[in-house]
């Protein structure tokens, strides 16, 4: 069975036994049980139910494998003929889960 959630800002399709990254959940450790109740469309085929927005009763338990931080991302900022020149970089804070069970 697939589900699409919505989780931190953004839409994920799922199913049982995915892993995923997204933004960290605040105040969480690792191996911690999160229940995701935005879930916006569940089933498969022709057994596929849609909410408007959510499907009410619906959500998705997920398990933190881990917190950690992403792959360091490079802001250069450049302006021609003028001298100007500014480097910046951060590393993003992410959680990486696995999609244990979705419930309906």
């Amino acid at each position: 069975m697939k589900a699409t959630i919505r989780t931190q800002g953004r839409q994920f399709t799922v199913k049982v036994g995915d892993i995923i990254f997204v933004n960290r959940y605040q105040d969480t450790e690792d191996g911690a049980m999160v229940e995701i109740p935005e879930v916006l469309a569940i089933g498969e085929g022709a057994s596929m139910r849609f909410g408007t927005p959510l499907i009410p009763g619906a959500s998705v338990q997920v398990r933190i494998l881990e917190n950690k931080r992403d792959k360091k991302i490079i802001v250069f900022k450049k302006k021609r003929r003028k001298g100007y020149k500014k480097k910046q970089g951060h590393r993003q804070e992410i959680s990486v889960i696995k999609i244990e069970a979705i419930n309906s």
